[in-house]
């Protein structure tokens, strides 16, 4: 059952991306981002700028990359973890990666209607959104199996879900991503995570077939 809602995680996300990949080459989603962004930033304020930028630094690969060195050594010797450590780093590591590939073949330019910081490079779809799901949603995935009581998991859950969710909306307040751009990302990291997990799963349960007597 888990391996089925994991396939249908993937192609749902897939299927949804190819979507909004042809909405956004399209132009079909101008008024849509033009509208999402006008709303954001009608919220600018001096300390929810510094709030705002301090999210989409920890969202940054940068800092991503960073952080798993402590994550790692904390699952490899706290809870012990062998091969969930492997999905762990390859998620991560391997999202910026497809993040570039993907930017290199849309090509999408930065909006340019209202800029808090300036950066470079191309827009969809964002890196921070990729990095923060990936990251976020594959460590909540390894934690959810060790936190053993439901109030745990749903702090788990919680945490991880408004760290996504505010690093992307960093970047559509700080004016260097379109909201297409972040549910893009999203969706992009979504199937790869997906993907990733039921590999792993896949895995777990043919090691375990023979250990019930089948």
């Amino acid at each position: 059952m888990r391996l089925n809602l994991l396939l249908i995680a993937f192609f749902g996300s897939l299927l949804c991306f190819i979507l909004m990949s042809y909405l956004v080459q399209a132009d079909h989603l101008v008024i849509f981002d033009k509208t999402v962004i006008d709303i954001v930033q009608g919220f600018e304020a001096g300390l929810l700028t510094a709030a705002m930028k301090f999210f989409t630094y920890i969202g940054s690969t940068r800092l991503i990359i960073i952080l798993t060195i402590p994550i790692f050594l904390f699952l490899f010797f706290v809870l012990r973890l062998r091969g969930e450590i492997l999905i762990f780093l390859a998620v991560v590591y391997i999202t910026p990666i497809l993040n570039r590939l993907l930017k290199l073949y849309f090509l999408r330019a930065r909006p340019d209607f209202h800029r808090l910081i300036e950066i470079g490079g191309y827009s969809f779809p964002s890196g921070h959104a990729m990095n923060a799901f990936s990251f976020h949603s594959i460590l909540a995935f390894l934690l959810w199996r060790h936190v053993p009581t439901r109030p745990g998991r749903i702090v788990v859950i919680l945490f991880s879900s408004l760290m996504i969710f505010a690093i992307g909306i960093s970047r559509i307040y700080l004016g260097v991503h379109y909201p297409s751009d972040i549910i893009g990302g999203y969706l992009a990291s979504g199937l790869w995570v997906a993907a990733v997990i039921w590999f792993f799963q896949r895995y777990i349960e043919r090691l375990e077939i023979p250990k019930r007597g089948y």
